[in-house]
């Protein structure tokens, strides 16, 4: 047995650093002294002495509410330790901490002195016991003092809870469905801990930078508790800010951070305006989670950093880290999110059955860090466990011949049009890399005939605008026509989740209603043909100039039947790629007259313009093919 598998509570972990560094730095805060590992081991006991007194113990639930920062993380360890920690989004609303607290069963609230969180409120009508935590700014990182009524009951159970006993609760994300209830014990927590120790090979000598919100997994687990495992010192932040964050790379000398994909985008936004702090940086390392970092991201990344950008993959249910590409001089794989780090993982069919390289299927997991089972949700652990004990994750992916995972997104934000399946991913990826685009987001829009469409949602970047025929011209250069998004809106924002995740599902249902414009007359003789034209082909009698082709029920089919009877009406051929551009009558008509108005037949120049387009549109699908065939030779 290593000794990694006997380090298997938070109490054992907090007593081995002690024990083997008492002097050594545990956390940093800005504006805050330091506190040693001897100081936090005893500032944990303390207070989890104190919440004996309030009558907490072991297995009493305590919610925590507390912002970013040293108390924020000293608190969850001492209540993880000795009784149960739920750590809450500060920033949710009354009717989500009633919806929080009532699901988990709390049995105490946890909250800064003078808190106006509407949590108290809310725990105080369901009778739950509040509990401040009352800060000592002049004293170091994570000193504070507990105030509270005595319990008039005392705990059953004191001390340090042992390996089986939950540590954690958490609820998942609830994008998908109601959110679920996450139960991780000592020993899931501390095997996730551990798996991303080795895996990022954090020792003694690494300084980590928290951005990460302290109440999700990927900050609490894969980011404080693995630093704390390896020895090593975590710098607290009171949260993401663009604005101080290269402040606190010159004060802390971190040797990593670590922080979700738009977290690295809006400091990438900046880092020209922070040279100076980037080069005297000194990063190991540069991690990223949570969601896909596009490519083009993560070259600029590494560029501006000059330190490698390593991306993993992670959920709740596994206390976090699942996959991880390697360190160097380790092959990382561009797109892939590593290989797997101390635990199994598979992928599965719809039967349960392990599927081979190169085949896509749901990814499955099990292992030391993944929980036992959703909380009082039998329905949900039959669906998510298979009966040889597979966790199935709800995300797509598939494993190349070396092991490596490539996730493809979502089972369910997967697009299917027509049959054919779309990695919104796939099509991030490849539209960040355009110029103009700070953040592009793929998702599947209705459609009468294909059941789903592929649309995508732009926010600019500052000072410049996009065009949504370039960018389809883009796309088409560069992905299969199937791939193509058929819409294109600019945004200047995308819904994300507390963590910093896109939300994509919900992006599709706020997009969804605006897919449709107001109709108007056509205006002119070429609208007006192309308009009779598509009604007939679309089975329409309301088509109008300004609509979207596809949103109308169009499909590539029905495309090829454009542009055969529009060849027929104008007497030159019209390649389907050059129609795709042009998704709707008054854009096809400007196109096509070389015009605004679309009242010119398309003639002369804007007939040569089609020539051309079609003949270096397939000349760079030409070029894309004998690449394709060399690289796989």
């Amino acid at each position: 047995m290593t000794e990694d598998q006997t380090i298997n509570s938070f109490g054992r972990l907090l007593d081995h650093q002690a024990a083997l560094r008492p002097e050594a730095l545990a956390l940093y805060a800005p504006g805050r002294a330091p506190l040693s590992y001897g100081a936090l081991r005893r500032r944990v006991a303390e207070t989890g002495q104190a919440l004996n007194g309030f009558g907490l113990g072991r297995g009493s639930r305590v919610a925590i509410v507390l912002p970013n920062g040293p108390d924020m993380a000293l608190a969850f360890l001492a209540v993880a330790t000795h009784a149960c920690a739920a750590p809450l989004n500060p920033a949710y609303r009354a009717a989500e901490f009633a919806f929080y607290l009532d699901d988990m069963r709390a049995d105490a609230l946890l909250v800064a002195q003078g808190s106006d969180s509407p949590a108290v409120e809310v725990a105080r009508e369901r009778g739950i016991r509040v509990v401040e935590l009352v800060t000592d700014p002049a004293a170091p990182a994570g000193t504070f003092t507990l105030r509270a009524d005595p319990g008039n009951v005392p705990p059953t159970r004191t001390g340090a809870a042992e390996p089986g006993e939950t540590a954690l609760i958490l609820h998942t994300s609830g994008t998908t469905s109601q959110p679920k209830l996450v139960p991780l014990t000592h020993t899931n927590l501390c095997a996730a801990a551990h798996n991303t120790r080795a895996a990022f090979d954090i020792g003694e000598q690494d300084r980590c930078l928290n951005v990460m919100p302290l109440f999700h997994a990927h900050g609490l687990i894969s980011t404080l508790v693995a630093t704390l495992a390896g020895g090593g010192g975590i710098v607290c932040a009171p949260g993401f800010s663009d604005s101080r964050f290269f402040g606190w790379l010159t004060e802390f000398r971190p040797t990593w951070y670590t922080a979700v994909p738009t977290m690295h985008q809006a400091l990438l936004a900046v880092a020209a305006e922070h040279k100076e702090e980037l080069a005297a940086a000194g990063l190991r390392f540069v991690r990223s989670a949570s969601a896909p970092l596009p490519g083009p991201v993560l070259t600029a990344l590494e560029e501006a950093f000059g330190a490698p950008v390593i991306e993993a993959y992670g959920m709740t249910e596994a206390g976090s880290l699942v996959t991880s590409n390697p360190l160097p001089p380790g092959v990382r794989k561009l797109r892939s999110v590593g290989l797997p780090v101390g635990e199994a993982i598979a992928v599965l069919d719809k039967k349960g059955r392990r599927l081979g390289p190169g085949e896509a299927g749901e990814i499955a997991i099990r292992g030391a860090n993944v929980m036992g089972g959703y909380e009082h949700n039998p329905e949900a652990n039959r669906l998510a466990f298979t009966d040889d004990g597979w966790f199935r994750t709800g995300d797509e992916g598939r494993l190349d011949e070396d092991g490596y995972l490539y996730v493809v997104g979502r089972t369910k934000e997967i697009i299917n049009r027509g049959g054919s399946k779309v990695s919104p991913a796939e099509i991030d990826d490849v539209l960040s890399g355009h110029p103009d685009v700070g953040l592009a987001v793929a998702f599947g829009l209705p459609h009468p005939s294909l059941g789903e469409d592929v649309a995508v949602a732009v926010v600019p970047r500052a000072g410049v605008s996009v065009d949504e025929r370039e960018l389809r011209e883009f796309a088409a250069e560069r992905l299969a026509d199937f791939k193509v998004p058929s819409r294109v809106f600019t945004v200047a924002d995308v819904p994300k989740s507390p963590t910093g995740k896109v939300q994509r599902l919900k992006l599709a249902e706020l997009l969804a209603t605006s897919a449709r414009q107001p109709v108007r007359e056509p205006r002119g003789p070429l609208e007006k043909q192309i308009t009779q034209l598509w009604a007939q082909v679309l089975e329409r009698d309301d088509v109008g100039p300004d609509e979207n082709f596809f949103d109308l029920g169009g499909n590539s089919l029905l495309m090829a039947r454009v542009s055969a009877r529009l060849g027929e009406v104008l007497g030159r051929e019209l390649p389907v790629v050059v129609l795709t551009m042009y998704p709707s009558v008054s854009a096809l008509a400007a196109h096509l007259s070389g015009s605004e108005d679309g009242q010119a037949p398309a003639t002369g120049p804007a007939a040569d313009r089609i020539d051309r387009g079609k003949d270096r549109l397939s000349r760079q699908r030409g070029l894309r093919r004998r690449t394709a065939t060399k690289e796989s030779d």
